[in-house]
């Protein structure tokens, strides 16, 4: 069974579904509008549109006798709240890194002035 996300995913795996998605972007459109300049049929854009209306990445309305397919902010916000979990673990891995970065470079710095000093004790007079 595929999970919500993954469901996404594959939705936007497809790059006729992307263009989709795009040209909804500027409010509500019928098939017929959103198949107008495409290189697929208004079938093939139908079917497009069942794919992300499952994936909740659109939603359809009656306008009289239109249908009217537009992007689902719920599901856009769902996909972002998923996505921002992989930015948090790779925040803080990278705030990680940083500090070891940084007290490896503090360590460096120690040794060299302990090792000047020594250098430095070295050629006083005894």
């Amino acid at each position: 069974m595929l999970t919500y996300e993954d469901r996404v995913l594959d939705a936007l795996g497809d790059p006729t579904r992307r263009a989709v998605l795009k040209r909804l972007r500027g409010g509500g459109r019928s098939v017929g509008e959103i198949a107008e300049g495409m290189a697929v049929s208004r079938p093939a854009v139908s079917q497009h549109l069942r794919i992300l209306k499952a994936a909740r990445l659109v939603s359809v309305h009656a306008e009289g006798t239109r249908r009217v397919y537009a992007v689902d902010t719920r599901g856009i916000g769902a996909l972002r709240k998923w996505l921002d979990q992989f930015w948090g673990e790779t925040l803080l891995a990278f705030k990680a890194a940083a500090e070891l970065e940084a007290a490896k470079e503090a360590s460096r710095r120690l040794h060299e002035s302990i090792a000047e000093s020594k250098e430095q004790t070295s050629r006083l007079p005894k």
